[in-house]
């Protein structure tokens, strides 16, 4: 493969859900080996890449809840801790996400969202909690198929509930991902990721939510890169910031 598609393979732009042909003529891909020697078993993490991280070990709890406020009450999330949910078709994910901040009282430095669909209910929880000072900063990944369904009703009414003072971005892509991530004041960095939408489905879904650095960071640097680039709020640079970039061409350029 030559130097230039590579990189371009790397690039992170989920525009299009069209996928390329995949080639692997001539990719020697070697056998995993049936034992491992014994310096090898200290550890089950897996070599890192670019796009794999290296997960630190986790204790996983299974758990098994039909309402959201409760689950929302009975677990938070420590250090090393992930808890995998089944969780029944009344349950509904949006529900969950604001309770747990509400009763853990949490302050959100900064969420990202990416999800396929979410309904009236879900923006205006989230306003509440941007109103009272929960979150911070929120930026929100929807799919094409939501905006070609919702672009006349609910995308007007995200951007007038969540676009205050500057602390919201919302981008459409050709995504189908279910992430809520979110950092807090305290450190904490709270992954949430499964089958299910922020609004109910009326389907048993399942998630999983850990305090994981390593993959939230990985997530960072990868949903980063698609705000930016199909973010559809021009945001202003206010005056300090525009200062910043000035002095720096000028004076460190």
């Amino acid at each position: 493969m030559k130097k230039g598609k590579e990189k371009k393979a790397q690039k992170v732009d989920f525009g299009s859900i069209d996928l390329p042909k995949l080639d692997l003529t001539g990719f020697n891909i070697p056998k995993q080996k049936a034992t491992r020697a014994p310096e090898e078993e200290q550890t089950d993490r897996a070599m890192p890449t670019r796009y794999t991280p290296p997960l630190p070990p986790i204790t996983g709890i299974p758990v098994l809840y039909k309402n959201a406020a409760k689950m929302a009450h009975d677990l938070k999330v420590g250090n090393g801790e992930r808890y995998n949910a089944i969780v029944s078709g009344d349950f509904v994910f949006g529900d969950f996400i604001g309770a747990y901040i509400w009763e853990h009282k949490l302050h959100v430095e900064k969420m990202l969202i990416s999800t396929l669909s979410v309904n009236q209910k879900n923006v205006e929880m989230l306003a509440r909690l941007m109103e009272k000072g929960f979150i911070q900063q929120l930026d929100m990944l929807l799919s094409i198929y939501f905006y070609g369904n919702e672009k006349f009703q609910l995308i007007p009414f995200i951007r007038r509930k969540l676009d205050v003072e500057n602390r919201f971005q919302l981008a459409i892509a050709g995504i189908h991902t279910k992430i809520v991530q979110f950092k807090t004041s305290e450190g904490q960095k709270i992954v949430v990721s499964g089958s299910a939408n922020l609004r109910s489905s009326g389907n048993v879904e399942q998630f999983t939510i850990e305090n994981n650095p390593v993959l939230y960071d990985f997530y960072e640097e990868c949903f980063t890169k698609v705000m930016e680039r199909f973010g559809t709020i021009q945001k202003d640079i206010r005056h300090h910031q525009l200062w910043d970039v000035i002095s720096k061409q000028k004076f460190n350029d």
